[in-house]
């Protein structure tokens, strides 16, 4: 059904501003290039999967006393600014599907219907404890998938791993001037084995070749 899509991970204001709750170092630098890669997929007729944080305080990931491992300070809470996707990652007509099992004969169908981006909310770092994240790409079918987006060492490792064990033959492409790891020698750790799978480290440059889908 769609034979290129771009999985934006997680750019929200939390994450990506300095003044947010769990800033990943240096994101701000990135928009220009998160803008960049949205703008080319709105106007080359790629769809945005995106996936976002959407927390209550009683989530098991949020905690007051953190590890920063499995457990981090409140962040992404609903209803809060700091929830919201930036503006430069702004989706076009999303179809939000939230992290509850919805019956997947009107799942495929809401799918085929709609014509916009898509936006998977998550509870977890995990976006694959959303349990509709699975029945939508299978629906999709896409044979490329370019991901960018924060943080490469916790979420986009979940979307990247969970790309490789669910779809072993779709390409999978990294951009990594529209990533950053929180810690940077995990991040590089993490770089290395995924090209060893197959994982092509690209740059926002050459995502932005390619054409429509």
């Amino acid at each position: 059904m769609a034979g290129r899509i771009f999985w934006d991970v997680d750019t929200q204001y939390d994450f990506v501003r300095a003044d947010g709750k769990l800033y990943v170092p240096g994101a701000e630098q990135l928009i220009p290039s998160f803008k960049r890669l949205n703008e080319y997929a709105h106007t080359h007729g790629i769809r945005v999967i995106a996936s976002a944080d959407d927390h209550v305080p009683e989530d098991a990931e949020i905690s007051d006393a953190p590890d920063f491992d499995k457990t981090y300070p409140p962040h992404c809470l609903r209803g809060t600014p700091g929830q919201e996707k930036i503006p430069e990652t702004a989706l076009r007509d999303p179809l939000l599907i939230e992290p509850v099992a919805i019956d997947r004969a009107e799942l495929e169908r809401r799918v085929r219907e709609h014509r916009g981006d898509i936006l998977f909310h998550k509870h977890w770092f995990d976006v694959f404890t959303n349990p509709n994240v699975e029945p939508v790409l299978e629906e999709l079918d896409p044979d490329e998938i370019v991901v960018y987006g924060v943080a490469l060492d916790v979420c986009n490792r979940y979307v990247i791993e969970g790309l490789l064990e669910r779809r072993p033959k779709t390409t999978l492409r990294l951009v990594t001037d529209a990533a950053l790891p929180i810690v940077a020698a995990r991040g590089q750790a993490l770089l290395e084995r995924w090209q060893k799978y197959g994982v092509e480290l690209i740059r926002t440059g050459e995502a932005l070749r390619g054409g429509a889908s």
